[in-house]
């Protein structure tokens, strides 16, 4: 089929805005309307390999979550669970992060539509809902105290035996093998924050000696005087897990004396 009548096809398929750019032999680019939430458009490149046509991102996809995520993010948890379906239902191939769909009996429109698709379901990974955003933030929480201390030394969900047998006040990761163990509080909103002071004031009742850590998804949501309530008591905080991860393995590891 001549360059012509596929971008024909691309209009009458997915979109009258479409249209092909050749950009060297057996390569064109697919202009597009489809846009990340930045205004960035997708990338689509159309090109031959080993005879047949594909349709590739050439990792222009996840490069551009990666401005507002970290990668390891994207392949673990609520995200990579979101992101292989997706691949999985439109046919999409992960080739070492470029994502490329071949062009089968020459149906390149019906290719090209479930390619962009693909495409933006995938960017939708930036737009979870709150109570997903939620189960996320707490996942990456769990697998960066995972990473950032030996198992023998945390426990996640810790309470104090103890004198709390009801377990009404949790730690979400304690760090021992210390004099003063780590309680590492990871908060997503206004309830959790009232619960991690509730809970530190409680165990300076009791006359626990620890040190309290409290890693927010986003401390500019919280309220404030919420916030200033758990700053009175909270020794070391953290505005946000995404854009602190190696200040908050350095402050981790000294505490640990690693």
């Amino acid at each position: 089929m001549r360059a012509e009548e596929v971008a024909r096809e691309f209009r009458e398929k997915v979109s009258a805005e479409l249209g092909l750019e050749k950009e060297g032999l057996s390569r064109y680019r697919v202009l597009n309307p489809f846009v990340f939430g930045d205004g960035d458009h997708l990338v689509v490149v159309m090109k031959q390999e080993g005879g047949r046509w594909i349709l590739s991102d050439e990792g222009h996809t996840y490069m551009h979550l990666t401005y507002s995520l970290d990668e390891k993010d994207l392949h673990r948890g609520t995200r990579q669970k979101i992101i292989t379906n997706t691949l999985s239902a439109y046919g999409v191939r992960d080739r070492d992060g470029e994502l490329v769909l071949p062009v089968e009996d020459g149906e390149y429109g019906n290719a090209l539509y479930s390619f962009v698709q693909a495409l933006l379901r995938i960017t939708d990974v930036t737009y979870l809902s709150r109570e997903v955003v939620r189960s996320t933030f707490l996942e990456d929480f769990r697998v960066f105290m995972s990473e950032a201390a030996p198992e023998e030394r945390r426990s996640f969900d810790w309470f104090d035996r103890e004198r709390d047998p009801e377990q009404n006040y949790r730690v979400d990761c304690r760090i021992n093998t210390m004099p003063r163990p780590l309680f590492v509080f990871a908060l997503v909103n206004d309830e959790r924050t009232r619960d991690a002071n509730i809970t530190i004031l409680r165990f300076e009742m009791w006359g626990l000696r620890f040190l309290s850590v409290g890693i927010f998804q986003d401390q500019e949501t919280i309220g404030r005087k919420v916030l200033a309530r758990f700053t009175d008591v909270c020794g070391k905080q953290f505005s946000n897990l995404a854009g602190n991860k190696d200040r908050i393995r350095t402050y981790l590891e000294e505490a640990m004396g690693l």
